[in-house]
This record gives C-alpha cells, structure tokens and sequence, in this order.
C-alpha cells in the first residue's frame, strides 16, 4: 500500500506545482503554446532536453542492453554529449537567427515548400508509429515489473501493458493538449530532478545488494570484472549491438540527428529566450548526458551479477525458450532492491519521464501539424486562435494512434532498443543528409533536396524490412548500411544540385526575434566536454 501512495503523492505533486507555476500563461498564441513565448532559461531547457530523452526507452532499452552486453551500449549516451556541442555552437545558432519554430519551417526556407511537406509528413508518421509506441510500451514493462501490476489488477500480462500504456497516453494527452511547451518543460523539470536523484538510488541500491552484508560497493565491480572481464570494456565486440566501427558510422549519425535536427528534442531549444540561455542549457544538458552511463548501464550490469547469483531473479527474466527478455531486466531490479517506500517514489518518477517524452512528442507533432499543414495548406486564412486549436486535435489523434500501436509493434520483440534504433534510422539518415547539404550548399535547390530524401526513405525501408539480410552480409552492421546510405545521399544530391540550382545562392537572414550574442565560455565548456568523452572510451578500452 506504501508503494500506492507514494507513487500518487509524487504524481499529483509534479502535477500540482506545474499548474501553479504555468497558470495564467497564454496558451493561446502560436509562440505562447508551441514555444512557451521564447521565454525558456538553460536551467529549464536542459532539464526539459535531458526528461524528454531520458525516459524507458532508455532506462528499460539501455540497461537490458548492457544486461546482455555491457558497458558498450554507452555509447548512445555518451557520444550524444559531443552531438549537444555541436549543436550548441553550430546548429543553435543558425536555428534561432531564422526564428523558426520547426525543422521543416528552416528547410522550407533553404529549399522550398514540397521539401516542408515531405519532412513535416515524415516527422509526425515517424513520432505516431516508431517513438512513441516504443515509449508507452517500454514504460508499461517497467511499471508492470516495478509495481508487479499484473497480480495487483489480475490482469494477464498482455492486458495489464494495454491498460497501463492506455493511463499514460491519457494523461500525457492531458499536458500537451491543454499546456502547450510550457506546461510540458517546466514538469520535464521537477521530473528530470526526480529521475536523477531515482536513478541514483537504483544504482546505489542495486550494488548494495550485490555487495551483501558486510562488503563494500566497489567490491562488487571487482567480482564483475572477475566473472567477467567484457562488462567494462567501453569498445564493443563483433557481433555485439555497438561493435566499435559503428560509432563512426550509424551510431554516430543517429546520435547527430537526434540532438541536432530532431523536432521532438530540439523544440525546446527554439523557445530559448535568448541564444546565451540556449547554449547554457543544450551544453548543461550535454555534462549530465556523459554521466548518464552511471544510471543507465551500470545498473544493468549489476542486473546479470545478481542474476547469476539469485535463482529467483535469474528465472523471472528468462522467456519459455531460455533466452533472457531483456525488456523486464530494469523493473525486476528496481522492485527487487529498492526498499518499499522508495518504490512508489521511483515508480512515479518513471512516468514522470514517460510523460515528460510522450507529452514533448505530441506537443512537437502539434507543432509541426499546425504550422506546417493546417496553417499552410488546409487554412491558410485560420486565426490564431484555430492554428492551436487543431494542434490540439492533432494531439489526441497521434495519441490514439500512438497508444494502439505500442503493443502491436514491440510486444514480443527481443532487443528491443536495438530495433528501436534501426526504425529511427529510416528517417533520421535521409533527413539529416539534406539538412548538412542545406547548411554547406547555398545552390541546391528543393527538388534535388526532394528527391535525394525521397529516394533515401525508400532504400532505408527497403534496407530495415524488406532485404532479406542482404545489407548485414554486404556492410557487416545494420549502422555501415546507414552511413553508407548517408555518404550516397549526400553525393546524390550535391549532384542533382549541379544541374537543379536555386535561381540566387541561399543567404540565411536574421528573423530578430532573439538576441543572438553567444555564451562566451560556450566553446571552452564544449571543447572540455569532448576531451571527457575522448579520455573516458581511451581508459576504458581494451
């Protein structure tokens, strides 16, 4: 009962202090729903970035990564803190001098309007059937696990992820629809807080356990390191999800896109109240990214100690075939080792950050929908006021979607935040390829953007569903096929672009709707933060 009552006690208190810091802020603007009235400090923009990130993708996908393969999977946390820096100095900069509120917005401004319509259909289609069923149904394994909700509401376990994924899409519908940006950034806020100090607990806990009566915490890496030697070696294997030469490749493109070009994470950024606020956040965010590691892996290894130790656990992560389902590794540990009045606690941090993601992704499918279809093509006469009303709109019907599709998509997949990353690479590796292009050539114009990410949306899909494993026996990893794909969309287009150029060179102008004098330690803060990243895979590699 404890575990109830805390669990609703932080709910509601995230909640309550989100309506009263929000209430009697306009929503009812274009920049006041969709960009919090540009209006964001760092503090706000890094807790906002780093809660929309962190959520089960990350603590249920990560930690069952490394449960099977160890310290490697860091990979997609730490080289995202070198992504943040550059977009803190390079990208940031040129989003917030247009005083764009999308990504298709800038690409329609460096290219044309088909090109805002392509990559805004993209956006919303990628975020209803990929990111968000993914993050409902990994939030509803961790919760089920954590609260053991299948015995609590007898409940098979199938219907008991239906009902828990239905709750969130319920109540993040509920943020975004009515909140707009503000609302979702400042709960991502006091959620980041509770994720953080959460997260901390559980790996202080599970290493409690680990080390027994009597022996100290580091006495347990001792005994990993032991039994085995892999689990902290920071370069993976062949064979493994993060084999070593895919952090020049795939790894390090999806981590790119991610941080730098993507809606759903960069919005916030874009309601930065000033471009030295923005740099503070995105390189704040980027310092807790290279730490992350210590909540999002090193809980997972301890996860297969404490299995090879305890029958019990060991045989509740195993499926009927044998093999382990790395999707229940992180609840199963969480309600084994953290103490009972701190389980409701953690519980509710973890919907927090569920919340934080799925009501960030509507608010940014919102956005995109609003401004770049209704606004433009379906109304372009609509007031302000119908502009917001039919984000609202598209909000809920993502959700629905959104909420149907979780269990149909993940449910009985094995590897799941591996998958998960090969779905992303449909989208992210053509879009990223004709956003360089448009940063670095001032001639291509939008029908070879156009076509150059028409035809890479075609060969991704090909290449992730339909190759009959043609790309893994050529390119050796799913992530060589992805930068491949790149390097020749890249080609492509430059090429296309020599014939099919812009009537003038493209010049970027300055929209004036932010001051843009930059931080002034932000390159010293970016390059010390790059350095980190460098010595931690050096020290750890062997």
């Amino acid at each position: 009962m404890i575990t109830i009552v805390t669990f609703v006690l932080f709910t509601a208190l995230v909640a309550v202090l989100t309506w009263l810091i929000t209430r009697g802020k306009s929503t009812s603007t274009e920049d006041g729903f969709f960009l919090a009235g540009r209006s964001l400090t760092g503090l706000v923009i890094a807790g906002s970035l780093l809660l929309t990130n962190l959520s089960t993708e990350q603590l249920v996908g990560l930690n069952g990564g490394a449960f099977k393969e160890g310290l490697s999977v860091m990979a997609w946390e730490v080289i995202a803190g070198m992504s943040l820096v550059v977009m803190a100095l390079f990208f940031l900069p040129r989003y917030l001098k247009s005083g764009i509120s999308t990504i298709p917005q800038f690409l329609e401004e460096r290219y044309d309007a088909k090109v805002r319509a392509l990559t805004t259909a993209v956006f919303i289609i990628a975020y209803m059937l990929i990111l968000l069923p993914f993050v409902l149904y990994s939030g509803a394994r961790a919760l089920s696990e954590m609260l053991n909700l299948s015995d609590l509401m007898n409940l098979s376990e199938s219907a008991t992820i239906w009902a828990v994924v239905a709750f969130i899409a319920i109540v993040g519908s509920a943020y975004a629809v009515f909140g707009g940006l503000r609302a979702v950034a400042v709960s991502d806020t006091f959620n980041g807080l509770g994720l953080l100090i959460g997260g901390v607990l559980i790996t202080y806990f599970s290493l409690k356990y680990a080390a027994g009566d009597g022996n100290s915490l580091t006495s347990v890496f001792a005994e990993i390191n032991q039994q085995n030697p892999d689990a902290f070696v920071s370069l993976g294997k062949e064979g493994e999800s993060v084999h070593w030469p895919t952090l020049f490749t795939g790894v390090l493109l999806l981590n790119f896109f991610y941080w730098c070009s993507n809606q759903q994470i960069i919005q916030r950024t874009f309601g930065a109240k000033n471009l030295a606020e923005g740099q503070k956040g995105v390189l704040l965010a980027a310092f807790f990214k290279i730490l992350a590691p210590f909540i999002l892996v090193i809980p997972g290894i301890v996860a297969l100690h404490v299995a090879q130790q305890n029958a019990d656990f060991n045989a509740g992560l195993l499926k009927p075939d044998g093999s382990y389902d790395d999707s229940k590794v992180y609840g199963a540990l969480v309600r084994l080792v953290l103490p009972a009045h701190l389980t409701g606690f953690f519980a509710a941090v973890v919907v927090g950050s569920i919340l934080s993601t799925f009501n960030s992704v509507l608010n940014s499918s919102a956005t995109l929908f609003s401004l770049g279809v209704y606004k433009k093509v379906i109304n372009p006469t609509a007031t302000t006021q119908e502009v917001v009303k039919s984000g609202r709109l598209c909000s809920a019907i993502v959700a629905v979607f959104a909420a149907i599709g979780a269990p149909l998509i993940f449910m009985g997949r094995e590897g799941i935040f591996a998958y998960f990353q090969s779905l992303n690479g449909v989208y992210f590796i053509p879009l990223l390829a004709i956003i360089l292009v448009g940063f670095f050539n001032r001639t291509s114009n939008g029908t070879a953007a156009f076509i150059s990410a028409a035809v890479g949306l075609v060969i991704m899909l090909w290449g992730t569903f339909w190759d009959n494993g043609l790309t893994g026996r050529v390119f050796g990893s799913g992530f060589h096929f992805m930068g491949a794909v790149f390097v020749f969309l890249v080609v492509l287009q430059i090429a296309l672009g020599m014939k099919m150029k812009r009537s003038e060179p493209y010049v970027q102008k300055d929209a004036g709707i932010v001051d843009l004098t930059p931080w002034k330690p932000a390159k010293l803060a970016g390059g010390i933060m790059i350095g980190i990243v460098l010595i931690l895979y050096l020290a750890l590699a062997r």
